[in-house]
């Protein structure tokens, strides 16, 4: 009997360790869906046996000035002029109704006006999430931003969808709870990010470069704990690359005294698109969506609440006329204005201290060349103890970030000082045979960052790292703070205290729109009144797959790079964007006119944008619709009169409303990084070829004149001592 035991036990601890062993093998290794990688929830249309063909047909959201008419609607007032519209319209329909809106005389009373439950100020990421969740719960919301769509910082970010490495150090040296628990939140919404938008969001691996033998083990075991924080939202694990491997897969970096890597894995996104789907999404699903309407005003009654506010359509000013103003009545309005919340908060309460604390987030865009394109880099301690990110986005290469108190502005300007900086930490782990050039940047922004202090802390000057939820006495909802990735989780909490605060009635909505365009899914399914944005797939989602761009191939003749963009860009509402574009007379591409010769957006977009995504101003186009802003300052500014004239031929713009578009234009770009050169060309320089004239510095980046070398001197047909630069005529070679 003793010796049976001392023969089962060894075998019973070998079995225990072979089981656990192939238990973390096979979590490590275990297969995993990758988005993007599943068939599209609704196939792409096909040729019928006969030879036909039917595109896809998608619901339309209603027209900017449509929404402006609701809105009026809920103070008492609407438009004496009806609009015909139908519920659904074909991809390559005709919009209808009015442009025009209809002077002072032809606007009644309308006794039966019913104000909004909601009333949301601001239209990036958190306005346009709350709108979504709201909507999606059965209530009656109005969204309006006084800019565009991600006109400030929702635009500017690091295109990161991500829970934080740095975060997670923080947390564990810091024995910090808070941010443990900010991690874990973005980790559970950067699997959102990549369900409802695959088409606008990726998983992309990132590498941490190891100096030193002892980092590896530190680097390792936190990407390992940051994989075991993700659990089942995770995607692939963590690991290590030898120096060989490193080098190979990240070619750029620096040889010396490099031990190895470790890869770990985040998601990236197209910051603004995602901000304009999430707009457009709740749009379709009964939100008021409007941009360019500006609150200028706070309405309370006899007891000191807020009852609604007052607006003006900035596009009215921008076309030459008066803009109006008029009220929008809700019964709970929420500040959700980013770094902009206490002018906001001000107009409710002028004395109420100040609760955002701006930081500048400076980023730099440079050639594709500088990193691989399926890979990224993170140097976690830079001269400075800070942390930059080396990242390939839209086919070049953006670094950053600066975190710099900063001033409030709409359009801040990334400061020389910020982008030397940046440059010179790149310097820092590219190979020396490389040289980091000023002149390499193509563009350069500052973003402002909206950090909060909680206005209820005794230690006023602690600021609250994720976001900040409150409401003021005349019940001003203010949402703040937060990043990009928790945007879903902080606007289901700012609904949630809507209802509480507000007593409002959610419910199931049982007319919901087929967003996917198709009767194979109903969308309405999982929307019983509670928060489901979890789950409700953006505009674009439902048909889109990593193949869908050889099928706009196969249909519309698009060049391969195009289809790709269109269909990573605009999910299966790629369609729409291709049919609107026009043919190009040659053999191959078949459809679609490039604005620029360096990148893939084309001329179907921009008239998308304006009937289908409220685009307004060439801005709206060149920074937020497409990204050709971001990416090439130079580029957008050659752009510009394309884009100038495809959207004055959708909005019919008179001659002062272009150039108002030119100005405006030229000088945003400003923002972005353009040359300061180039901010007084007009666009008879632009047409003529002068504005792509080099100056002295941009003359010495390329060997532009140099004559060819001679590569033997057997093939020179000059004698010995001659010099083959001149002429032969020339007195020195006589």
């Amino acid at each position: 009997m003793a010796s049976s035991r001392r023969l089962l036990r060894p075998l019973l601890y070998t079995s225990a360790a072979a089981l656990t062993g192939g238990g973390i093998l096979y979590y490590v290794y275990r297969p995993l869906n990758i988005p993007g990688t599943d068939p599209a929830s609704v196939p792409p249309p096909r040729y019928t046996d006969d030879g036909r063909f039917s595109p896809p047909r998608f619901p339309l959201v209603k027209t900017r000035d449509e929404q402006i008419a609701d809105l009026k609607k809920s103070s008492g007032i609407q438009s004496a002029v009806n609009t015909v519209r139908g519920a659904t319209k074909s991809v390559l329909g005709s919009l209808t109704g009015s442009k025009e809106t209809p002077p002072p005389e032809q606007l009644e009373k309308h006794e039966d006006a019913e104000p909004y439950d909601l009333l949301v100020i601001g239209g990036g990421a958190t306005g346009a999430g709350i709108a979504l969740d709201a909507a999606t719960r059965g209530l009656k919301v109005a969204m309006v931003e006084r800019e565009d769509f991600a006109s400030g910082t929702s635009s500017k970010s690091t295109k990161l969808v991500h829970g934080g490495v740095r975060y997670l150090e923080k947390a564990v040296w810091e024995l910090d709870y808070n941010q443990y628990k900010l991690v874990k939140e973005a980790l559970r919404e950067r699997k959102y990010f990549l369900d409802t938008a695959p088409h606008l969001s990726n998983w992309l691996p990132i590498m941490i470069p190891v100096q030193k033998w002892w980092q590896a083990p530190y680097f390792w075991a936190g990407t390992k704990f940051y994989d075991f924080l993700a659990g089942s939202e995770g995607i692939e694990s963590s690991y290590f690359l030898t120096k060989s491997r490193a080098l190979d897969a990240f070619p750029m970096l620096k040889k010396e005294n490099l031990f190895g890597a470790l890869v770990y894995y985040d998601g990236a996104h197209n910051d603004s698109r995602m901000n304009v789907s999430i707009a457009m999404t709740a749009a379709l699903y009964g939100a008021t969506v409007v941009n360019h309407l500006e609150v200028t005003g706070l309405e309370k009654d006899a007891n000191g609440k807020l009852i609604g506010a007052k607006v003006k359509d900035r596009v009215q000013g921008k076309n030459g006329q008066t803009p109006q103003e008029f009220m929008i009545r809700a019964k709970g309005i929420i500040n959700a204005t980013g770094p902009f919340t206490d002018a906001v908060r001000k107009m409710d309460e002028p004395q109420v201290p100040d609760i955002v604390a701006p930081s500048s987030g400076v980023h730099v865009i440079l050639p594709g060349y500088y990193s691989p394109s399926k890979m990224g880099l993170i140097d976690p301690k830079t001269s400075d103890g800070r942390v930059i990110f080396f990242l390939p986005w839209q086919g070049n290469t953006i670094a950053g970030t600066t975190d710099a108190a900063t001033a409030i502005s709409q359009n801040p300007i990334a400061g020389e000082e910020e982008i030397n900086w940046i440059l010179s930490e790149i310097q820092g782990y590219l190979s020396p045979d490389l040289n980091v050039r000023r002149g390499d940047v193509l563009a350069a922004w500052s973003g402002i960052r909206p950090l909060v202090k909680d206005p209820h802390s005794k230690n006023t000057e602690s600021l609250v790292r994720n976001h900040l939820i409150t409401v003021s006495d005349s019940g001003l909802l203010t949402c703040a703070g937060g990043k990009w990735t928790t945007y879903r989780q902080m606007a289901e909490e700012a609904v949630d205290e809507a209802i509480k605060r507000y007593s409002l009635r959610p419910g199931p909505l049982l007319q919901a729109p087929r967003v996917s365009g198709s009767e194979m899914i109903d969308d309405a399914a999982p929307l019983d009144g509670g928060c489901q944005t979890h789950q409700v797939r953006l505009v674009g989602a439902h048909g889109f797959s990593n193949t869908l761009f050889i099928n706009l191939i196969q249909h519309f003749g698009l060049e391969s790079i195009v289809a790709k963009h269109l269909t990573e860009s605009y999910g299966d509402r790629a369609w729409t964007v291709a049919a609107l574009s026009a043919p190009t007379e040659q053999r191959y591409p078949v459809r679609g006119l490039k604005i620029s010769a360096l990148y893939p957006f084309i001329d179907g977009e921009i008239r998308y944008s304006v009937r289908h995504e409220y685009a307004q101003t060439a801005v709206d186009v060149l920074a937020r619709r497409t990204r050709l802003a971001f990416l090439n300052a130079q580029a957008a500014l050659e752009a510009l009169p394309t884009v100038i004239d495809l959207m004055s031929e959708e909005l019919k713009w008179d001659k002062k409303r272009e150039e108002k578009e030119w100005k405006d234009t030229v000088q945003f770009l400003a923002s972005m990084g353009l040359a300061k050169s180039k901010l007084g060309v007009t666009r008879k320089d632009v047409e003529s070829g002068k504005a792509g004239e080099y100056d002295e510095h941009e003359r010495k980046l390329y060997s532009r004149h140099d004559r060819p070398a001679d590569t033997m001197e057997s093939d020179s047909k000059f004698s010995s001592g001659e010099k083959p630069i001149v002429s032969r005529d020339s007195s020195v070679n006589k």
